[in-house]
């Protein structure tokens, strides 16, 4: 046995096959549910590969999912592990020009979709021309385009549920498309060993990973039931695929929505016993704050044990709306991305005043993007992380170049955070050095912004970006939600709660509101629109 996914997998089933494994509920309100044990899902995913083996997909080809949470996502994950099929991620706000974009660049050969998105995979197949076999979850709304593709449950209904699969490998690929928020997606390749101890921390995220691969498997069987872990943002989100991986790595349950409903993602937790839940910064947490405060005020959430933001951050003023409402749970800001897995943790003392301060593990350096080499201690340079990272991105040759190198015999990845080390071995992270705002030669990282502005009472969410300035090159431009019902401070009034905070050169010169800000279904910043949005916004500081 090797660290292949799938075999990890069958392996926990094997030991635990009438555990609770998989809870869906759809919302709101609908009442709807779906129970599956280990043995259940695993029958259920089996079906799938074999579905997709009968129909020609070969070991190594690319399967997009094209689909909301459910049942289907992860046991269409599974299904493609156990029949070396690649699985790809697929965002599904996207609309027919980005997915034609992202099918052509991820090579996909088959498609699984939800029925709701049939007329923009319907525009998008005639134009991807290695796509070939389609399978739809759901009926298609009334009006749909025909589309000759195959319903999810006669595909299930026609396989078989048994295993009987060639033998694995740890180099069988597991592609994670990055969000796009900055550029074109990318596709991220990750060798499924390198996943599993980068990714899924190596079946142990508390502790020492394990050393063989039966280990995992022994543990899950000297170990009990008890967690249950409910990954909220969509699973077409990387972090919320991988947390659930790491469950089953457990042995242990997750729940999964449909999508996220603040009130309903509270009920929940109370109804289910939740012990972890995940989440993506502010734009998920804030709303769990207004709900508890609001129509859900006295909801049981005794079972929480923790709170986890990956992707984005919390800041000190919701988590510590929050903890006062939920004072026993752990609130974790953790660091990682697609590109690296998990970095680390945010320190406590991390906040506005000292920044985003990181314990990271051993294998995470700050280094000068040039040379590669390791910066003095104070000195700004570049997140990197070496040892477990993926192979590179999916047909892009000159950013695998750029972004991912070797060292010392090492395969190292040099991620787009720009970060300080004091000597503690502590990383303060800046921000995107892709966002960095250079006003007169001064650089202003737009997270530490809003972070200030996060923590004024009558903002809601807020992004920053930089619009042209004819003396200063460009000035930081504040783009804010307001709390309902609140007062819309001007720009004196936010420049004054920011100087408190903030050195004067990252004070905001332009303030933007909006209705809304825009993020992406994850709740991860789009700071494209952000840009476009300060630039054309006609408000103060023009």
């Amino acid at each position: 046995m090797e660290y292949n996914l799938a075999d990890l997998f069958e392996s926990v089933v094997d030991v635990v096959p009438d555990r609770e494994a998989l809870v869906y509920i759809d919302h709101p309100g609908t009442g709807a549910e779906r129970r599956l044990t280990y043995a259940e899902l695993d029958a259920a995913a089996n079906r799938i590969a074999h579905h997709l083996a009968d129909a020609g997909i070969r070991p190594g080809e690319h399967l997009g999912l094209h689909l909301y949470n459910g049942i289907e996502y992860l046991q269409t994950v599974l299904g493609c592990l156990k029949a070396r099929v690649v699985p790809v991620n697929v965002n599904y706000r996207y609309v027919e020009e980005e997915l034609v974009y992202l099918y052509r660049d991820a090579d996909l050969a088959a498609l699984i979709f939800d029925a709701e998105f049939t007329e923009r995979v319907a525009a998008a197949v005639p134009q991807t021309e290695k796509l070939r076999h389609l399978v739809r979850v759901g009926t298609p709304p009334a009006g749909a385009p025909p589309l000759e593709c195959v319903a999810f449950t006669d595909a299930e209904a026609a396989a078989s549920p048994e295993r009987g699969f060639a033998p694995r490998s740890p180099d069988d690929l597991f592609i994670i498309y990055t969000g796009g928020t900055t550029g074109m997606p990318k596709g991220v390749m990750w060798r499924q060993e390198d996943l599993f101890f980068a990714g899924l921390f190596g079946g142990e995220p508390t502790g020492e990973p394990v050393k063989r691969p039966e280990e995992l498997a022994e543990r899950v069987a000297a170990g009990g039931a008890g967690l249950t872990f409910f990954p909220t943002p969509p699973l077409m989100h990387g972090t919320s695929t991988l947390t659930s991986f790491i469950a089953f790595n457990y042995g242990q349950r997750v729940v999964i929505h449909r999508k996220y409903v603040p009130e309903e993602v509270l009920r929940t937790i109370e109804k289910e016993k939740v012990s972890s839940v995940s989440l993506v910064g502010d734009a998920m947490l804030r709303p769990l704050v207004d709900a508890l405060h609001g129509p859900l005020r006295g909801t049981d959430l005794s079972s929480l044990f923790s709170v986890s933001s990956s992707g984005a951050i919390m800041s000190d003023t919701v988590r510590a709306q929050f903890q006062e409402l939920v004072p026993n749970v752990m609130l974790l800001n953790n660091f990682g991305s697609s590109e690296s897995g998990s970095n680390g943790k945010a320190t406590d003392d991390s906040g506005p005043e000292k920044g985003f301060r990181l314990e990271v593990n051993e294998r995470t350096l700050v280094v000068d993007p040039a040379t590669h080499e390791q910066v003095p201690v104070g000195e700004v340079g570049r997140l990197a992380q070496r040892g477990h990272v993926p192979l590179g991105y999916y047909n892009d040759p000159r950013k695998t170049a750029e972004t991912f190198f070797t060292r010392d015999g090492q395969r190292w990845v040099l991620l787009g955070d720009m970060a300080t080390v004091d000597a503690d071995g502590i990383v303060t992270v800046l921000g995107r050095g892709s966002q960095c705002i250079n006003t007169g030669g001064e650089k202003v990282y737009p997270e530490e912004v809003e972070q200030a502005l996060k923590s004024h009472p009558d903002v809601y969410d807020a992004l920053v970006a930089g619009v042209p300035d004819a003396r200063w090159g460009n000035r930081v431009a504040a783009v804010v939600q307001l709390r309902d019902g609140a007062g819309e401070p001007d720009l004196t009034a936010i420049q004054e709660h920011c100087r408190t905070r903030l050195a004067g050169y990252k004070i905001p010169r332009k303030l933007v509101i909006t209705d809304r800000i825009r993020r992406s279904p994850s709740g991860k910043a789009d700071y494209r629109w952000a840009k476009a949005a300060a630039a054309q916004g006609e408000q103060q500081g023009e």
